[in-house]
């Protein structure tokens, strides 16, 4: 499972001894809450449900698939199941696509979501073989439902933008020199990540970004 609370304040506690402006931060913002979510085939599903579609018409799709075409936890229903129906839930022809990859997947055991490598990279690469699922998608999975901790998502924009704020740099970092400032706070990055979108969201309601 995901990271909890007590491994959440420990590692942003250490992140603060590493790097000052992580505790000014903190003291600023507060701990964020645990983002966690379930090992296994439904959280893929359910993120690419949730591509490019507000949280409200992802769970309307998902309402959709458990009514008119059975448990959508079980990779058998998503592979038995038509374009048409598939349509009728809310899914585009692209989307229809990746689900049924996903579940192919996961049914010819190609990939194995309870035995994927310990490596984090390797790990990364056996999810993104997946049609529908990029490095982004991989990170998060790796981070919210397994827990690994220094799962470091340096192309997402929001940990872009704050991470320039929280390191005072004028403009916004990009994704390789994010990814190079965070070396220094291995093996914490993965709650760092969940530090700075808390951080972010606290931003957004004090000033827009």
């Amino acid at each position: 499972m995901g990271l909890n609370k007590e491994a959440l304040h420990s590692a942003i506690d250490a992140l603060g001894s590493i790097e000052p402006r992580f505790a000014a931060a903190l003291a600023r913002v507060g701990y964020p809450e645990p983002r966690i979510r379930a090992p296994g085939y439904a959280t893929l599903l359910r993120t690419i449900v949730g591509q490019q579609v507000s949280v409200k018409a992802a769970d309307a799709v998902w309402r959709k698939l458990e009514a008119q075409i059975g448990d959508p936890t079980d990779p058998k229903i998503i592979a038995r199941a038509s374009d048409e129906d598939l349509r009728a839930c809310g899914f585009s022809r692209q989307k229809s696509g990746y689900a049924r990859s996903l579940a192919e997947e996961v049914l010819s055991c190609r990939l194995d979501l309870a035995n994927l490598p310990a490596d984090d990279e390797e790990a990364i690469a056996d999810l993104i073989r997946v049609k529908g699922i990029g490095r982004w998608s991989a990170e998060i999975y790796l981070l919210f439902a397994e827990g690994r901790p220094d799962i470091w998502p340096a192309g997402d924009l929001a940990v872009q933008i704050e991470v320039g704020r929280i390191l005072g740099h004028e403009t916004r970092p990009s994704e390789k020199l994010t990814r190079e400032l965070a070396e220094a706070w291995r093996p914490y990055r993965g709650a760092a990540a969940i530090f700075i979108w808390h951080h972010y969201g606290a931003g957004k309601d004090a000033a827009p970004v």
